[in-house]
């Protein structure tokens, strides 16, 4: 991607110059996505801040791959002519750590919708999880939930969804990497999984509870890699407010 490109690192805060044009590559910020933000909320603030700060309107502003509202972590946001490496930085590995609440199930395999309907899990022992986690490595085909900005036939499923009218989701030939067990206390479970672009955790999450002869949902998601980008390299939004502050001239 060229050594133009300038990447900020939270370890490095540095003052961005006056000028955007001055970084021939363009600027990326690693940015630890807040709780319930959408990562067009993300982009909104970052344009906004980057505007004021650059005297620029017309600044480019976008991200490298989506993180759903209720999911927190690395999120890349690109200036300038970065967003031209969006797609990218948005086709390099991912890594996520993942809450499960097994024994239930919910619409949209999150925490968004309700629970519509309980499954026993009481059966549900380590070694099964051990076990039945290890078949998902590897080359796949996966179902998106239908509470996803996927396109069916040009109109985003979630618009669908929300209309109450049949979605068919066709799968998405995805890549699970790895999967290891973080924490197991029924019903609870926490996996760390590396995998490709284009996996929905949420499915998984919905995949992993109906092989354990159970149910499972999505209660907790933190994407801590993406490519070479790290969450403790990771800005919050408080220090991009510092980062790219109203300009003082």
């Amino acid at each position: 991607m060229g050594d133009s490109l300038y990447i900020v690192h939270k370890n490095n805060i540095a003052p961005l110059l006056d000028n955007i044009d001055s970084y021939p590559g363009g600027v990326v910020i690693p940015l630890d996505k807040p709780y319930k933000w959408t990562s067009a909320d993300a982009v909104r603030k970052i344009k906004f801040l980057s505007q004021r700060y650059f005297h620029k309107k017309n600044i480019k502003v976008g991200h490298a791959g989506t993180l759903d509202p209720l999911a927190t972590g690395i999120l890349l946001i690109c200036l300038g002519k970065a967003t031209k490496q969006a797609e990218a930085l948005q086709a390099q590995q991912k890594e996520y750590i993942a809450e499960i609440e097994l024994g239930a199930t919910t619409p949209c395999f999150d925490m968004e919708k309700e629970i519509d309907q309980r499954y026993p899990f009481e059966h549900i022992t380590r070694e099964m999880v051990d076990q039945t986690i290890a078949k998902f490595v590897g080359e796949q085909d996966q179902i998106p939930p239908i509470f996803s900005a996927k396109l069916v036939d040009g109109t985003r499923a979630y618009e669908i969804a929300r209309a109450g009218e049949q979605v068919e989701m066709k799968p998405s030939r995805i890549t699970i990497y790895s999967i290891e067990v973080v924490e197991f206390e029924l019903p609870r479970l926490v996996i760390k999984i590396s995998c490709s672009k284009g996996t929905y955790i949420r499915s998984l999450a919905r995949d992993i509870g109906f092989a354990l002869g159970s149910g499972g949902y999505l209660t907790g998601l933190t994407r801590t890699a993406s490519g070479g980008f790290h969450i403790k390299d990771a800005l919050k939004i408080e220090d991009i407010d510092v980062l790219i502050k109203v300009n003082k001239k």
